[in-house]
């Protein structure tokens, strides 16, 4: 046999998925080495594109065989650095981007069965067509691909309704360390035969094996849905309303998202467009209704909620969407409030999750310590109020402070994570722990916890060669 080295293995891997689909040109790597953000910069043997799961199968075994390190890479939108390869190079990273194939849709059973490169706005698509909704809805739909959801538990803006990814998902295909295939594929909404076993491969970041496929819920497409923006003076009032919005609609509350002045005041600055008018107001919440009967039933209904409000004084002005088209311009301020700030520049992020009953309390802390810490801080805050989930961003206004301030990074994550930790909350809500929080997670979770999480990946990856350093 003769002996490995980089060469053999890419001969290996070529022979196993055509030679044009394995990449090791440094301007052919370029764009998978690097994250979106523009923070983790790593190398590798090869960028290979396997375009089945066999294929991805084989690639593995191939890696595994050799010793040989692997990144699994879905569409490359990673807040965390996970999809990031080390800056050694000696790993091969696994593009998923050519398995797109939409495998079945059962209207009937409600479930689409999708490959795991598949982008998540043409699934949401395609579910459309046949009268269907697929919910997972994030910034990013329009580039990020499902098995890269699926491994970082994926949130977004209507998991106050039907759930983040885990909930959505029903089964799974996974090619394990070993390279054999694990097929879970059922669309059971009940199967009490043991563990649980697709729950471990989703939220772990590629690190206990690679998904390829997997059975999503879907549901019936609403046949309405109402949007407003309101204006409202704390997060304290937001957690208010969102108590009364719930007790007057029910499951057909779909969204409540929380903006800050600072985090609007972004997307005007950079991305200016054909924004709607909305009132100033030193908070925002945008709120979506669907699933009615009517559409004007359904927007009166929602119109007769505000109008009370207005007249308790809990919100202080509110701009009610009249067509889709302003609907669809209102998210826009809100989905867009992550490329205003990678277009401002760098800052320190935190992606957090709260009981909701304290997320007021924690801005207010969390405000008061950063600003006796560090002068001038700016802070932009804005996220998933109904669930919990708040994006947390800090820098500072003036462009020359900031590299200094980026370099302070870790005494501002003590202030936030403590005082999330203190309130009984999360210091990952959806954007997973990559590189990132690799640390943190040590400080935040038991050792019990840690050793238990450490076992699993013993067992089902014995060698450490599935996407190291990320996570543990």
């Amino acid at each position: 046999m003769k002996p490995l080295t980089a060469a053999n293995l890419i001969q290996t891997l070529a022979e196993r998925v055509g030679a044009e689909q394995v990449l090791t040109a440094s301007d052919a790597m370029a764009a998978y080495l690097g994250d979106w953000r523009g923070r983790y910069h790593g190398a590798a043997i090869c960028v290979v594109r396997p375009g089945t799961t066999a294929e991805v199968s084989a690639v593995v075994a191939d890696c595994a065989a050799a010793g040989v390190p692997m990144v699994p890479q879905g569409g490359n939108t990673s807040l965390c650095g996970a999809a990031t390869p080390a800056a050694e190079g000696r790993s091969v990273l696994i593009s998923l981007a050519r398995l797109k194939r939409v495998r079945a849709i059962d209207p009937a059973n409600n479930t689409i069965t999708v490959e795991a490169g598949c982008v998540l706005q043409a699934l949401q698509e395609a579910a459309a067509q046949a009268g269907r909704l697929l919910p997972l809805s994030l910034a990013a739909e329009g580039s990020c691909q499902i098995g890269g959801n699926l491994s970082t538990n994926a949130g977004g803006v209507q998991v106050l309704r039907y759930g983040n990814a885990r909930e959505l998902t029903l089964g799974l295909e996974v090619v394990l360390p070993s390279g054999e295939v694990w097929d879970g594929l059922r669309g059971l909404r009940k199967d009490n035969t043991g563990y649980d076993l697709k729950q471990l491969f989703i939220g772990a970041e590629g690190t206990l094996g690679i998904i390829t496929a997997a059975v999503l819920k879907l549901f019936p497409l609403p046949r309405t849905r109402s949007t407003a923006w309101l204006a409202i003076a704390s997060p304290a009032v937001a957690v208010h309303l969102l108590a009364d919005l719930q007790a007057r609609f029910g499951a057909l509350l779909t969204a409540c998202e929380l903006v800050s002045e600072v985090a609007l005041g972004l997307v005007r600055k950079h991305l200016p467009g054909s924004q709607p008018t909305v009132p100033a107001s030193p908070w925002h919440l945008l709120v979506e209704v669907s699933g009615g009967d009517e559409q004007s039933a359904g927007q009166q209904a929602l119109e007769g909620f505000l109008a009370e409000a207005l007249a308790s004084g809990t919100i202080d002005d509110a701009v009610v969407a009249q067509s889709s088209d302003q609907a669809r311009r209102l998210w826009a301020m809100r989905e867009n409030i992550g490329e205003a700030q990678k277009l401002e520049g760098l800052s320190v992020k935190h992606d957090v999750s709260l009981p909701i009953s304290r997320i007021a309390e924690f801005v207010d802390r969390a405000g008061q310590q950063l600003a006796l810490a560090f002068p001038e801080i700016r802070i932009v805050a804005f996220g998933h109020v109904g669930d919990g989930n708040l994006h947390y961003n800090q820098s500072k206004a003036a462009a020359g402070e900031n590299a200094a301030f980026i370099a302070a990074q870790p005494a501002v994550n003590r202030i936030v994570y403590d005082l999330v930790h203190e309130l009984g909350g999360s210091i990952s809500a959806e954007h997973g722990i990559g590189q990132l929080k690799r640390e943190e997670l040590r400080r935040y979770k038991s050792p019990l916890e840690i050793e238990m999480m450490r076992a699993i990946k013993r067992t089902l990856d014995p060698q450490g060669l599935m996407n190291p350093g990320k996570v543990l």
